[in-house]
């Protein structure tokens, strides 16, 4: 299986997601500029961290206009599983993938810590190998992970299922407490209405092995292997070793 990683101008997470993917999952991976017109085959695709372009007007809001932006979009349509974590969330958010956009942080730092999120949603292809209800311990590291939308986009939300992770305790009971930036409903992640592409603001790609604290964030990556493997999410780039009948 393939994974493309896109890197734009500022991204910093980009070796942390191929390294998940490549030598701790051990599947073919390849970084894609964000000038590139293609995906290169990708049976996965991940927006990963940073600071696009300088995160200049807004987060994501430049990026959302990079060449690559519309391969991922067509992908996206197609089918294909699409990963954005932190700043890739906020791409997602401003290329209109996911509803929603991202504020300052209520303590209006950046604030860098593990956090617990609560898996809301096992039939997306990044929770597909998760528990319901299933606590991971994840960083966060980011100045503008407050997630916001409009009374009635959060309740079509959880109406549809959207919300995918949700921070909590580490008993899992969702508080005030446990929200470190002030997000809507806790909410840590969403996937859109067709539920393969999922955004989240904690960074799974940092927490793939035991060596560096917590090793909750493979589960994510083994999700989309599962998924993809059985064939629930395949996008037109899909490659062929990857198509296989669902069952």
């Amino acid at each position: 299986m393939k994974f493309a990683v896109v890197v734009f101008p500022g991204s910093n997470c980009d070796h942390d997601a191929y390294y998940a993917a490549k030598h701790v999952l051990g599947q073919d991976a390849e970084f894609v500029w964000h000038k590139d017109s293609s995906l290169g085959g990708a049976d996965v695709v991940i927006l990963p961290g940073g600071f696009a372009h300088g995160d200049y007007l807004r987060t994501g809001a430049i990026a959302r206009f990079s060449p690559v932006m519309r391969a991922v979009k067509a992908f996206a349509e197609s089918g294909g599983p699409v990963l954005g974590i932190c700043n890739g969330f906020q791409v997602l958010l401003e290329a209109g993938l996911l509803p929603g956009a991202m504020l300052r942080n209520r303590s209006v730092k950046f604030q860098c810590e593990h956090v617990h999120i609560r898996v809301e949603q096992t039939d997306t292809p990044f929770t597909a190998a998760c528990r319901p209800g299933q606590v991971l311990r994840i960083p966060i590291a980011h100045g503008e992970g407050n997630y916001y939308a409009e009374p009635d986009v959060i309740e079509r939300l959880e109406k549809n299922r959207q919300v995918v992770f949700r921070y909590v305790t580490a008993a899992g009971a969702v508080k005030p407490e446990a929200n470190p930036n002030g997000s809507a409903s806790n909410i840590a992640g969403l996937c859109n209405e067709r539920r393969n592409v999922v955004g989240l603001m904690p960074h799974p790609e940092r927490a793939c092995e035991l060596a560096v604290g917590s090793a909750d964030g493979l589960v994510l990556f083994e999700s989309v292997l599962k998924a993809v493997t059985q064939g629930a999410f395949l996008g037109a780039e899909a490659s062929p070793k990857a198509t296989v009948t669902a069952r």
